[in-house]
């Protein structure tokens, strides 16, 4: 898996009606160094009734939706927070990104660490062979908090998930490079004895 310094998790909540489906969240959290630096939150105006099934879910109102930015301004605004960071996301190549495109904004390129996929083939080895790879089950088998189906606490979960990823990734490589010395015939050896003859 790719380490990345400096990246933006992403995620997005929308609302399906006939088939289409319509942005009504877009959510980022941008880290550096491992740290939170900076969110990108905002609900997206749509003239399409909204499912009673995402309002339980997601608890996003049609009040809130009727007061956000139109679409247009999201993507203008979201293009400019990512400019050319690299990106990750949980399962984004399924809906997120596309969902995107279809909105002219093409973030393919920027697409670095699927999250998801990644889960996927540690799925015995870091993850004790979880039930379901759901984010909100893979968060909580390794103890990160936050509320799922929410765009901003997933794109926060993605981002934690991925940093214990790599924190799994650092620990196997220390304990590689320790028994790499513990095979050493001359580790244990004071050459300076010898030398100084």
């Amino acid at each position: 898996m790719e380490h990345l310094d400096t990246y933006i998790a992403f995620d997005l909540e929308f609302n399906t009606v006939d088939h289409v489906s319509h942005i009504i969240q877009v959510s980022a959290v941008k880290y550096h160094k491992h740290q939170e630096i900076a969110t990108f939150d905002t609900y997206v105006y749509t003239d399409v009734p909204l499912q009673s099934f995402i309002n339980g879910l997601t608890g996003i109102t049609a009040d809130k939706i009727k007061k956000a930015p139109v679409i247009e301004t999201v993507m203008a605004d979201f293009k400019a927070f990512v400019a050319s960071t690299p990106l990750i996301g949980y399962n984004a190549k399924k809906s997120d990104l596309p969902l995107l495109l279809a909105h002219e904004l093409d973030f393919r390129e920027n697409y670095m660490v699927d999250v998801y996929e990644e889960a996927k083939k540690r799925r015995s080895k870091d993850l004790n062979g979880i039930s379901n790879l759901q984010l909100h089950t893979v968060a909580k088998f390794l103890e990160i908090s936050g509320k799922s189906h929410n765009s901003l606490e997933d794109a926060r979960m993605t981002a934690l998930v991925y940093e214990k990823f790599c924190e799994f990734d650092d620990n196997i490589a220390l304990l590689d490079k320790q028994e790499e010395v513990t095979h050493n015939p001359f580790a244990n050896l004071n050459l300076s004895d010898i030398l100084s003859e």
